[in-house]
């Protein structure tokens, strides 16, 4: 008899069981997605031998992680471990394996940094527009001309005529990344001045007048940047590593 894997309301439940549920409830695959994520961050652990983890910052992350949840008091901190069925040992093992997966992290995605910042940076950079969008081309050069001859600004016209909701803040329509924009107002609008006027331009069926109101290029010294980019890195090393594997399962009793 297959021993149980869990036991609710002293009903055992055997693992077999338990992945039953969890493909009836749609998670299974996700469930043995997260399980093989870390089968490749242990085995890679595994490899790193010259990893090296400074005690020192593991130490110093376990008291601000108890001083930031109010648990520097010993009673106070063990109870939380009780409630989340841990000892103190594991606990420090957690702190400490999130150094290691950090570090691992850096030491694959450190070398490709750069390259993949400029890989990135047309959708990275930004630009601020305002917009007028009107169906008729004739009244889309009519307004332009308008606005070249300054016979009106634009927020007047935007109110006036623009047919989206950015009407009512002057065709203000945000931050928008550069790599994003359609494939015929990209070119235009990289390197574009601020102020400069760009229309009209046919999108999805209707006449667009731009203003440029701000540039954002990104920087590869911005921390948050980084870290973002980072992410994607290690995220992708880890989906190709996914890829190589060779998976059987078996739900069985």
């Amino acid at each position: 008899m297959a021993q149980p894997f869990l036991t609710v309301n002293d009903e055992p439940i055997t693992l077999g069981q338990s992945l039953r549920y969890l493909q009836s409830s749609g998670k299974l695959q996700s469930f043995i997605g997260e399980m093989l994520r870390q089968y490749i961050l242990d085995k890679e652990l595994e490899a790193q031998e010259n990893l090296n983890i400074n005690s020192a910052s593991v130490e110093q992350a376990v008291i601000n992680f108890r001083l930031e949840r109010n648990l520097s008091d010993p009673q106070a901190f063990q109870e939380w471990l009780e409630r989340n069925q841990m000892s103190y040992d594991s606990f420090h093992q957690q702190v400490e394996a999130g150094f290691k997966r950090e570090t691992l992290k850096l030491s694959i995605v450190q070398p490709q940094l750069e390259a993949y910042f400029q890989e990135r940076k047309s959708f990275l950079d930004t630009i601020i527009l305002s917009r007028i969008v009107v169906a008729d081309y004739e009244l889309a050069e009519t307004l332009h001309r308008r606005l070249q001859e300054e016979e009106a600004r634009f927020e007047q016209l935007a109110r006036e005529y623009s047919l989206t909701p950015e009407r009512n803040v002057n065709g203000m329509m945000g931050a928008v990344s550069l790599g994003s924009l359609p494939e015929n107002l990209k070119p235009i609008m990289t390197g574009a001045a601020l102020g400069q006027i760009v229309g009209p331009v046919e999108i999805e069926g209707r006449w667009c007048i731009f203003r440029v109101e701000q540039l954002i290029e990104a920087s590869f010294e911005d921390s948050k940047l980084k870290q973002k980019l980072q992410n994607e890195l290690f995220e992708r090393w880890i989906n190709e590593k996914l890829k190589s594997l060779t998976v059987k399962m078996q739900i069985a009793d």
